[in-house]
């Protein structure tokens, strides 16, 4: 079974009704002080955190007086956008005093779903990870509409877990685990310790979920669970509402987890390797050397273009003899890519119009 002692990076989904009072729309501003305690903790472990937070409507609802009934999109909306800037405003509140910079991250399905985009945010969160700061992930409320809405939390978590390549994912519930049936309905419901397989058997077990501000119920956390796991991350779902929920978890508090198949590189490798390549980079032999010992690829050691494809499609990787070496995702589009062969990082902004990334493909997008 996964701990938290053996997470090199974790994300940690945190659900409205944690962070929100449902009869005053207050924030609940001593248990957020404790899951900064927690956060402070597994940050001076060496760990990288991630928080995928709700709570944006819950509080702004409250501030514009607009109760617990449902809400139409436009309300939801402007909720949300009051909401936002001081759910941003109490983490940054509360993480300042153990040193901790804050950085908030909105996002909608279409940034996971286009591949640019989803590159531009894993380069993103990359970035501020290695900076040291605390990624601090939202639906953006504030414009998604149904079409373009992950439309609950737990599935956008696995989504960013996968997209940081966390190994684990821990979502703070209203519930200790998943369990047969609802136990708040079935006294004799029992509480799965540790899921290896989500079987259609674990799948009819299910039910809705019973908090007045969150609209994620067990069926949404399987989701999120077959996304986590099929990712090679492993998730835990427990009970959040005590203070210090993730220091609770360490010490054995209740919670269901869910077995990880392989690793997050694996996965992302697997998933890169599978897809259908739009066009070639053949590199010279400096560059191959370079990609046998897990480096990156260089345009200094491209040494030919073929095929068009734009930024984000997966490429193949050939050899100055002309064999395949792997595969992986192009940081520029194949006119960009000719413009830059052979040449040094330092003449991108001269030849593109603008600096553009060091490297054509990261090798976190390669599968050799």
């Amino acid at each position: 079974m996964a701990t938290l002692s053996d997470a090199n990076r974790l994300v940690i989904k945190i659900g409205s009704a944690l962070l929100v009072d449902r009869d005053t729309g207050a924030l609940r501003a001593d248990w957020l002080k404790s899951l900064a305690e927690d956060v402070a903790w597994l940050k001076g472990a060496g760990k990288d955190i991630v928080l995928v937070s709700s709570g944006s409507i819950a509080l702004g609802r409250g501030v514009l007086g607009l109760g617990n009934a449902d809400l139409a999109l436009d309300q939801s909306q402007a909720a949300a956008a009051v909401g936002q800037i001081r759910l941003a405003g109490a983490y940054e509140e509360a993480l300042k005093p153990h040193g901790i910079t804050t950085a908030q991250v909105l996002v909608t399905l279409e940034d996971s779903a286009n591949r640019r985009r989803y590159l531009n945010s894993r380069a993103t969160l990359a970035q501020l990870l290695s900076l040291g700061a605390l990624p601090i992930v939202n639906e953006n409320d504030t414009v998604a509409t149904d079409e373009i809405r992950y439309g609950d939390n737990d599935r956008l978590a696995a989504q960013i877990a996968l997209t940081v390549g966390a190994d684990h994912l821990i979502l703070l519930s209203d519930v200790d685990g998943f369990y047969s049936a609802n136990p708040q309905n079935d006294a004799s419901a029992k509480r799965f310790e540790t899921i290896d397989e989500i079987t259609p058997q674990i799948e009819a077990m299910a039910g809705e979920g019973t908090s007045g501000l969150s609209k994620g119920g067990m069926i949404t956390k399987l989701l999120a669970a077959k996304t986590a796991t099929g990712g090679g991350c492993a998730m835990a779902i427990t009970e959040g509402s005590t203070l210090n929920p993730l220091r609770a978890l360490s010490n054995g508090a209740n919670a269901t987890w869910f077995t990880a198949k392989g690793t997050p590189q694996l996965a992302r490798k697997g998933w890169i390797a599978s897809m259908k390549p739009q066009g070639q980079l053949q590199v010279d032999a400096g560059a191959e050397a370079a990609l046998l010992k897990g480096k990156s690829l260089l345009p200094a050691g491209l040494a030919g273009v073929t095929g068009q494809f734009d930024r984000g499609d997966p490429v193949e990787i050939i050899a100055a003899q002309g064999h395949k070496l792997g595969q992986g995702l192009s940081a520029y589009s194949s006119d960009e890519a000719r413009a830059i062969r052979g040449k040094h990082s330092s003449e991108f902004e001269t030849i593109l119009g603008y600096s553009g990334r060091s490297v054509i493909i990261h090798r976190d997008d390669m599968a050799l």
